[in-house]
């Protein structure tokens, strides 16, 4: 599809007139060069023209972002007043802020798509202007790009801010009592994790989505939320044979990765010494991920084995903490300086992600995470370029974290495209992913990529011709991972551009949700879910999640991105976040493995004064699937958009969009090969007869080498049409109803041949 039509259908009508003028701009390079050459005149006036278009689109940005932070001044300043008065606090009150907010969130989210779709006009009109007149001026109109931005998605602090507000009017008024800090207890559970990509476009989208179900977290509330608090970096540290890369890629046993991270500015003094262990000796083969915290004046030190673990433990015992504390920080600290006196590990390779994370405060059940601006910077001298200064410390100096690091060496920097979104299900008890979770990720808006690794991805780009072994999503950098918009999916807007919510109002779903707790409460059984369970994949949910007993305030073992920000932390058993074997893994039949309870679990109550469970009554599972997929879902009608005109049938059976395995494709390609094998056998036995027989065989031989050659032409063309059948996700007959039935009365007829020239 042109870009011009493109624009066309992502164009949000009431803004219509704000968007860059792209038909225009384009229809002045043609004209300008219909009768004459491109001249010095043509140049000044398109680049005067291009000039009023940004600025045109870079004002409205601004002028719609003044007029967000006024609205969510406002919102603020009402829910304040609700909050102290009693007589005004109603749930009609709180509903109507909370669709207040919704709305709001809803104006952040065009308003990105507006930016994103801006960008990259002027980014496609620059380079049709190249391609036209030979000349360079996208490399010259960076600085004006840099000087007014559209490129970086600027609307997370309004986010955060929009999220605290919604989750207020969630409690009707009331503060969560929660840890925002440590989010519970996290060292005697299980969880499921799984990894995606999200395409730029959707970044906004899937951040408001989420933030519907579940609030920011926040972990220092006390703070006034800044940019720079989403920042993360960490240095992975491995030796020049690459050993820490390659076992974890292997998931071998025991296989390590270590690394040193901070939080926020790089002037942070608590440095975070943390260490990754795939089936740990001393824990009967659990996965874990253990650390400590040390002062940044202390870890070149540390690094070079100067600072000991008995030096650590001693300058505990004089903080007075107690002894389980002292001993944990101690057998991680000599477990690491072990490994780096054994493997002389160095420091390889820095990750920097701002991570906006989702959870409720104080509950471990369900934890998300988002990392944008994903980059890695090289920190090795592998290839004699001192990058560190002075060479022995454990960091480069002349990083901060002002993405997108402009000044770095381009060879030495690496921006990932896409975000990562990352969900952890508890799954001790069970806990079935939410239903609004599993829409999510069967949307078009998220691309799986099981067991994805940061420092894999990082280490194969720049050091790939050290390493033996590469990771299997490598081959997905080179699709397009958007999908077309699924109908019905994510946020949209109805006819009157009213905000839809999978293509319902936002108060026709909270009046479905009470109505649903309530039938629950009065039946003593737990409400089937509307919709079918999804099929996916888990990340390591075997054996991996065991609890261990160093419970401490000071060491920390837990789930990857469940840190705290504190200098005391919780030491935890984690799922494995292990780097991914060379192959593809399979996925399983369902996407969390064993797990059984209802989702309302996770879903959030508008109702206060009664506590509805999910734990009275139940149902098989049999019976749940039943219903989600046959059962009467009268309720599903409430809600949709009073423009949708469709007349959907309410039980028809819904469609569920199936995602393309790899291994679909290596199935198609053993079947071609298999063909291949009796091709090449056929071909011995006919170039035997024409060589080694008499005219009979050299006759009968010639008709093999026919039929030989008709069945690798054949193969081929099967082989390709199931291959294009399976990238286009087309329903048909994959099996083959002719191929053998003709080749079998070919040979048939080959024999008879055979023996009627031999004995007549």
């Amino acid at each position: 599809m042109k870009y011009g039509l493109e624009l066309q259908e992502n164009i949000f009508a009431p803004w219509r007139l704000s968007y860059i003028a792209y038909d225009v701009l384009k229809q002045e390079l043609k004209s300008r060069q219909l009768d004459h050459g491109w001249t010095e005149q043509d140049e000044t006036d398109f680049v005067h023209l291009l000039d009023n278009e940004l600025a045109k689109v870079y004002d409205f940005v601004n002028a719609k972002l003044s007029e967000i932070d006024a609205r969510i001044l406002y919102c603020e300043r009402t829910i304040q007043t609700l909050q102290k008065n009693r007589n005004m606090a109603s749930d009609a009150n709180y509903s109507m802020m909370d669709e207040a907010l919704t709305e709001i969130l809803f104006d952040v989210n065009d308003l990105s798509r507006f930016t994103r779709v801006n960008f990259t006009a002027i980014q496609k009109i620059l380079k049709k202007h190249d391609k036209w007149t030979h000349l360079n001026l996208k490399q010259e109109y960076v600085k004006k790009l840099r000087h007014k931005p559209l490129d970086k998605q600027r609307f997370d602090v309004a986010i955060i801010y929009i999220s605290a507000l919604h989750d207020i009017c969630r409690n009707r008024g009331k503060q969560n009592m929660g840890n925002s800090a440590a989010g519970g207890d996290q060292n005697a559970f299980e969880r499921a994790t799984a990894k995606y990509w999200i395409h730029p476009d959707n970044i906004t989208e899937v951040k408001a989505i989420i933030m519907l179900h579940l609030p920011v977290l926040i972990f220092n509330k006390d703070k006034k939320y800044e940019p720079s608090d989403a920042a993360i970096s960490s240095v992975y540290f491995d030796n020049s044979n690459f050993d820490l890369y390659t076992g974890r890629l292997q998931r071998d046993e025991g296989a390590e990765a270590i690394r040193f991270r901070w939080y926020g500015p790089v002037e942070n003094k608590s440095i975070f010494i943390e260490r990754k262990t795939h089936h740990a000796a001393w824990l009967e083969g659990a996965s874990v991920k253990d650390r400590f915290r040390l002062d940044e004046k202390d870890v070149n030190a540390f690094a070079e084995g100067r600072y000991t673990a008995d030096m650590i433990a001693n300058d505990l015992r004089q903080k007075n903490l107690d002894q389980a504390t002292i001993d944990n920080v101690h057998f991680i600290a000599n477990g690491v300086q072990e490994s780096f006196r054994e493997k002389h590990l160095e420091p390889m390779l820095r990750v920097f992600y701002n991570r906006t994370a989702f959870q409720l405060p104080g509950d471990q059940r369900l934890r998300i995470s988002l990392d944008t601006d994903l980059t890695f910077i090289r920190e090795d001298h592998l290839d004699s370029k001192l990058r560190r200064q002075p060479p022995n410390n454990w960091r480069r100096n002349d990083l901060g974290i002002d993405y997108p690091f402009n000044y770095v060496d381009p060879t030495d920097i690496l921006r990932f495209p896409y975000a990562v979104l990352e969900t952890k299900l508890q799954t001790h008890l069970g806990q079935e992913p939410p239903d609004w979770l599993s829409s999510l990720i069967e949307s078009h808006l998220v691309h799986e990529v099981p067991r994805f690794s940061k420092y894999l991805h990082g280490a194969c780009h720049f050091y790939r011709e050290r390493l033996p072994l590469l990771p299997w999503w490598l081959s997905e950098m080179n699709v397009d991972i958007r999908k077309p918009r699924a109908e019905n999916i994510g946020l949209t807007r109805s006819r009157s551009f009213k905000p839809l919510i999978d293509g319902r109002y936002r108060r026709a779903m909270i009046e479905q949700k009470e109505r649903i707790n309530q039938r629950a409460v009065v039946d003593g059984a737990s409400p089937p879910s509307p919709r079918r369970q999804r099929t996916n994949s888990t990340q390591d949910t075997n054996g991996a999640w065991l609890p261990i007993s160093r419970n401490t305030d000071y060491a920390v073992s837990m789930a990857d991105g469940a840190a705290t920000r504190s200098d005391a932390a919780t030491t935890t058993a984690a799922g494995d976040n292990s780097p991914p074997p060379p192959p593809p893994p399979e996925k399983s039949k369902s996407y969390y493995a064993n797990i059984n309870s209802s989702s309302r679990l996770l879903a959030p109550t508008y109702n206060t004064d009664t506590n509805i469970s999910s734990n009275i009554g139940g149902e098989s599972r049999a019976t749940k699937w039943i219903n989600r997929m046959w059962g009467d879902n009268r309720e599903n009608g409430f809600g949709r958009s009073v423009d949708d005109d469709t007349g959907s049938d309410p039980y028809r059976r819904q469609k569920v969009k199936v995602r393309v395995e790899p291994k679909v494709f290596f199935a198609n390609e053993r079947t071609f090969i298999s063909w291949l094998q009796f091709c090449a056998l056929l071909l011995t036995v006919a170039l035997n007869l024409l060589n080694f027989g008499d005219g009979t065989s050299r006759a009968v031989g010639g008709v093999f080498i026919c039929i030989s050659a008709s069945v690798a032409v054949y193969a081929l063309y099967r082989f390709e049409k199931r291959a294009w059948m399976i990238n286009r996700r087309i329903d048909g007959r994959y099996d083959d109803l002719w191929g053998p039935a003709v080749l079998c009365t070919l040979l048939v007829i080959a024999l008879i041949v055979n023996f009627y020239l031999r004995f007549k």
